[in-house]
């Protein structure tokens, strides 16, 4: 075997699973659910897949020049060929990953919330929230309500992919964040306690996700949670006042 070649070397699929096994007795010795660690894992083997699709498709937008239109057209051919068998198994893996979890309820249904996808989103809010004001201490134990009222609205393919919607939003509205956050949020004159309370919290963003994206289901689950309705009207308050 050459230099290139070792340099291109893959696993083989005994030492894919030792490493997937071993993680899942880490997870376990950690703590974390079996069905947990299993969703996780999956969830970054169809990311892998879905990267690889992705790579791939630009690669084969365009054929190596100079060797003729039939080299040309069987190379877009097969390049084409092979991003839709990659399509294929990212859609596949992802569709096992979040059937795997302790839910047995169809990807497309909105099965309840498991703390690992509330802690999911945790990892998710903070660094965006941050990114638009400084962070304001909340009962940690409201905020997972409030996550559990959020991810409620979806369904198993959604809260699998809630990272990248969430990070899309606060990219398109991110002039109109600035201005609700720097309005309302910390270090602005609007007190802590009252209405705007929730602006205080890195969940707020996923509030707001919410409020322009699926505003009845939001309130559906709102009030399931039981959570105080004028968190909710303060932030639709403040999220409109922004649009201005």
């Amino acid at each position: 075997m050459d230099t290139a070649d070792e340099g291109r070397q893959q696993l083989d699929a005994a030492s894919v699973l030792n490493a997937k096994q071993t993680l899942l007795q880490l997870l376990a010795r950690a703590g974390v659910f079996s069905g947990d660690a299993e969703e996780l894992i999956g969830l970054v083997e169809a990311g892998a897949l879905a990267v690889a699709y992705r790579n791939i498709g630009e690669i084969g937008r365009s054929a190596p020049g100079g060797k003729g239109e039939l080299y040309e057209t069987g190379w877009l051919d097969g390049a084409q060929a092979v991003t839709d068998g990659l399509g294929d198994l990212a859609d596949r893996a992802l569709r096992q990953a979040v059937a795997s979890g302790p839910s047995a309820s169809a990807p497309d249904d909105r099965p309840p919330v498991r703390k690992m996808q509330v802690e999911r989103a945790k990892v998710t809010v903070m660094p965006l929230y941050l990114s638009f004001t400084d962070v304001s201490d909340l009962d940690p134990e409201v905020s997972e309500q409030v996550l559990t009222a959020v991810l409620g609205t979806m369904n198993s393919r959604e809260r699998a992919g809630y990272a990248g919607r969430l990070a899309e939003f606060a990219s398109v509205h991110r002039v109109r964040l600035e201005q609700l956050y720097a309005q309302y949020g910390p270090g602005s004159a609007i007190a802590i306690h009252g209405r705007y309370s929730l602006i205080h919290s890195p969940t707020s963003i996923a509030v707001l996700e919410r409020l322009a994206t699926a505003p009845s289901e939001l309130r559906e689950e709102w009030d399931a949670a039981e959570l105080p309705p004028a968190w909710l009207e303060g932030l639709t308050t403040a999220w409109g006042s922004s649009a201005s």
